[in-house]
């Protein structure tokens, strides 16, 4: 019999052992499967809350829907009756002391059309001139490897980019837009400007892509997002799940690896998956010749506040979902998810539910991160009075600090990684990196990060004949 472990039971350790399993179970073979979590709970990032009527996600709140490969996996664990999409509702952009609206017709904060440009209320007449370079600036230097941020800048002007454009997709990728490559953040844009000739004019003409649900761009469970954990983690029935004790060391012994517990068991391992945070893999493996790309890899940081409320989200003051925060010194906070209105479901009687989070981007971070949870609850009920005008006391409050466990994928990212992987296969056979910190950070992502290494283990199983 040969053995499998893997390490790290996040949403990408989950899937490959999920994955692994049905490879398996197909083939009829004798392979055993041993998942290794440090913490008494999988799912790493995505972790569930219910509190009274609320219900909180201290990690990732959603799955995008455009993302198409997880749509088979929640019909195989029998969760489509659970599924729910997010409420329709603008969002916007906290900036000069007030909300301005992001405009609806945009991806990312990049206009799908003329119109989108024109009527957007964050944008100078001037700034809207100069983003008109698009439909006639050809791309003659940039590659998938280049700065997104230069990329953008080159071809719709500083000002977009950054009252309209950067607070959005920094958001989403965790980083200066100028550290960021286009491979790693919107591969696709440089295509459509090549093909197009116009970033505005491929993404209208790829509308459909981004836009095909409509509103529902997002779901989640009527559980959470936990249900989908869960799940995977019950179909698991053949595979040896240990939790609550983390992995100390991994010693190469002839053609196996012996992997050394915490508690003292060692486990014996034809193939073993690293889907741990890099700092974390480098730490098991103990390699020199490992280091110096490990170390160049980033993680950043994010502390999530939420405050739940006994009023009606009626009370808040516009028809959104939510804002983010660019260029305002009056309020701390980067992002604010109005929870309770995005999902109907987190908020059984429609009381407000929102959702603060603040980054190690910004300047305010170094001091935040020392707080108390009572502290960090006070400085965000602040902002939501400043930005919000709701001076309610809050009747329950969760606070989660994700720090230096935020892959930040930077300019150099791709190629580390690629190192990573040939080093690997040369010292480390059948020893296999996986998970957020070089493939993807959203939930899709991870998923399908699982599942290929499942297959890639397959196939060196195949080729040792087993």
């Amino acid at each position: 019999m040969r053995t499998v472990v893997v390490i790290g039971g996040g949403i990408t350790g989950l899937s490959t052992a999920y994955y692994l399993q049905k490879h398996i179970l197909r083939n009829n073979l004798d392979v055993n499967i041993v998942l290794v979590e440090a913490n008494n709970r999988l799912g790493g990032k995505v972790r569930t809350l219910h509190e009274g009527e609320f219900t909180m996600e201290s990690g990732a709140d959603s799955i995008v829907t455009r993302k198409t490969n997880v749509a088979p996996l929640i019909e195989e664990l029998g969760l489509q009756d659970e599924v729910v999409y997010n409420a329709t509702g603008t969002s916007f952009i906290y900036t000069e002391g007030k909300l301005k609206q992001i405009p609806k017709d945009s991806v990312f904060g990049i206009p799908l059309t003329i119109e989108s440009l024109a009527n957007s209320e964050l944008i100078s007449a001037e700034g809207k001139v100069e983003a008109l370079k698009d439909f006639y600036t050809p791309n003659d230097k940039f590659t998938k490897d280049d700065s997104v941020g230069d990329f953008l800048e080159a071809f719709f002007g500083k000002e977009l980019v950054e009252k309209q454009i950067s607070p959005v997709l920094s958001g989403v990728y965790s980083g200066n837009l100028d550290d960021l490559t286009i491979a790693s953040t919107l591969p696709y844009l440089i295509d459509y400007k090549n093909e197009y000739g116009s970033i505005i004019q491929g993404l209208s003409a790829n509308k459909l892509k981004f836009q095909g649900n409509g509103d529902k761009k997002f779901m989640s469970f009527k559980g959470g997002v936990s249900a989908l954990i869960d799940a995977m983690e019950e179909h698991l029935s053949d595979a040896e799940i240990i939790k609550g004790i983390y992995a100390e060391r991994i010693e190469k012994q002839g053609d196996q690896y012996q992997v050394t517990l915490v508690n003292g068991r060692t486990l014996e391992a034809d193939t073993v998956v690293l889907s741990t945070m890099h700092n974390t893999a480098q730490a098991l493996l103990q390699d020199e010749s490992l280091n110096e790309d490990f170390n160049q890899l980033v993680n950043s940081s994010l502390i999530s506040v939420y405050l739940g409320f006994d009023i009606p989200d009626s009370q808040l003051p516009a028809d959104g979902t939510g804002f983010i925060t660019a260029n305002s010194d009056d309020v701390k906070c980067h992002a604010c998810t109005w929870t309770s209105r995005k999902w109907g479901h987190t908020s059984e009687h429609q009381r407000l539910l929102v959702r603060l989070f603040y980054k190690s981007s910004g300047p305010h971070y170094d001091t935040l991160i020392k707080l108390s949870e009572e502290e960090l609850q006070q400085v965000a009920l602040q902002d939501i009075q400043i930005s919000l005008g709701i001076t309610a006391n809050p009747i329950t409050y969760d606070v989660t600090k994700w720090h230096n466990t935020m892959p930040n994928y930077h300019i150099r990212h791709h190629q580390i990684v690629e190192s990573l992987e040939q080093k690997m296969a040369s010292h480390y056979p059948n020893v296999i990196l996986a998970g957020c910190s070089y493939y993807g950070v959203g939930i899709p992502d991870c998923i399908a990060n699982g599942e290929k290494t499942a297959g890639i283990i397959m196939e060196q199983m195949i080729s040792n004949s087993i």
